[in-house]
């Protein structure tokens, strides 16, 4: 059902955004099989893992899906915004102008954009936010105590072995008292994530590293994660 749901808007902009520009048949039929196996992106990543949240492509491939299923889902809302806009036009100004085919370029040019900025956003090594929590009545010994918390790692071929070892290679460089890991590390089976959360083993702390389970573990067989964690060096709560 849910695939059924994320086609509305490949279809949508199919039929409002690609189907009325002067392109030649061929061309546009072409473009329009794209966008719906775009928008599609989950049914594809079930049919590769049995689980949508495990896309079993390469790198690259996962990168290009997702910035192509952004791009239709953002071009559907702008799609939808001109059509009210001209609506509202028509219905109060009785202006029967339809969106014009320099619109729908704009359109589909400012989707593909906002989408490779929020691909590239997500997939990038996540930056430090440092916050300082004042507590009432702190035992003197834990004055300046530093914790780095890291969660919804969702370790994957989106973020495989190398990010994953970029970001351990961020968090030692800290020095941190202690590292909390809050749950959804990873998105797979262990077989299948077994080399990309090899460089979680290399994390540490003066008073070690303690890992909760996210429901992500639960979906990819929590003992079996746990386990795996167990031998990576982590304390599991």
């Amino acid at each position: 059902m849910s695939h059924l749901i994320f086609g509305l808007p490949g279809l949508y902009v199919v039929v409002r955004t690609l189907w009325p520009l002067p392109w030649p048949l061929v061309l546009k039929a072409a473009v329009a099989v794209l966008l719906l196996a775009a928008s599609q992106f989950h049914l594809w990543n079930r049919l590769s893992s049995g689980s949508v949240f495990a896309p079993e492509f390469p790198h690259a491939m996962v990168l290009l899906f997702n910035w192509a299923f952004g791009t239709v889902l953002l071009l559907a809302v702008i799609q939808l915004a001109l059509d009210v806009a001209a609506l509202v036009l028509r219905l109060l100004l009785g202006d029967g102008r339809a969106v014009s085919t320099g619109w729908r370029y704009a359109a589909a040019t400012a989707a593909m954009l906002l989408s490779w900025l929020a691909v590239h956003q997500a997939a990038r090594v996540p930056t430090l936010k440092d916050v300082e929590i004042p507590l009432r009545n702190l035992p003197a010994a834990f004055d300046g105590y530093t914790v780095l918390q890291l969660t919804d790692l969702h370790i994957s071929p989106l973020f495989p072995a190398s990010w994953a070892q970029e970001v351990v290679a961020r968090s030692n460089g800290l020095d941190v008292d202690l590292v909390v890991i809050t749950g959804d590390l990873i998105d797979g089976s262990v077989s299948a994530r077994h080399r990309d959360v090899e460089p979680l083993g290399r994390l540490h702390a003066r008073d070690g590293v303690w890992v909760v389970s996210g429901n992500h573990e639960y979906f990819f067989g929590y003992e079996a994660w746990m386990r795996r964690y167990a031998e990576l060096g982590m304390k599991a709560l």
